[in-house]
């Protein structure tokens, strides 16, 4: 079942994040479908979190999207190089969202490696530069809505065990405390696909 706007409407976030493990992203580009189950997600809390791109109502071109009201896409570019996806929450002017970091790959996998070269299956999409490149997300992504033709997503019903997720303080950030530590990165316990255990 493909999820509806309603979900990422919700202000809190760091639920989303969390309930986003086990849910499927997908992408349809030129009749190629490629995608996976998420096993791993990172919450960026607005204008109050010094680690996001909105930090203290940062406002430009460049993250303009994280302001649009939940359900698209924001599509960015770490270090000039890496395509990293995130999906907007909350309502319009929050400037929520909930990073894509790691995917289990399972539609579409030869398409996956072609676009991202000889990776062993672990190491396909585990890290969002990595995914992005896998599923064929860059920079024409960005508001693109979550139940397009070309990006969405589905609930296939798996239900995770309180005890099966994982939470730990976000990965590669640079920011002062509190919201270094802040216990907002989400994973899959044991999933050999996160980007690092």
């Amino acid at each position: 079942m493909v999820i509806s706007e309603s979900f990422y409407l919700r202000e809190d976030t760091l639920s989303i994040a969390k309930e986003l493990l086990g849910k499927y992203l997908f992408t349809n580009i030129d009749g190629a479908i490629t995608g996976g189950m998420i096993v791993e997600t990172e919450a960026y809390m607005g204008v109050k979190d010094a680690s996001c791109h909105t930090f203290n109502n940062r406002k430009s071109a460049k993250n303009a999207t994280m302001y649009e009201q939940g359900g698209v896409a924001y599509m960015y570019i770490c270090y000039g190089i890496h395509d990293m996806l995130n999906l907007v929450t909350g309502q319009m002017g929050k400037s929520h969202v909930v990073l894509i970091r790691a995917i289990e790959p399972t539609d579409g996998i030869e398409k996956m490696i072609e676009r991202r070269g000889n990776f062993s299956l672990k190491k396909l999409s585990n890290g969002p530069g990595s995914l992005a490149k896998a599923l064929g997300l860059n920079k024409s992504f960005d508001k693109e809505s979550l139940n397009s033709e070309r990006l969405w997503l589905e609930d296939r019903g798996l239900i995770l065990e309180e005890s099966n997720i994982k939470i730990t303080p976000r990965i590669g950030i640079n920011c002062p405390e509190p919201f270094l530590t802040a216990p907002w990165r989400f994973l899959i316990s044991g999933n050999t696909f996160v980007s690092r255990k």
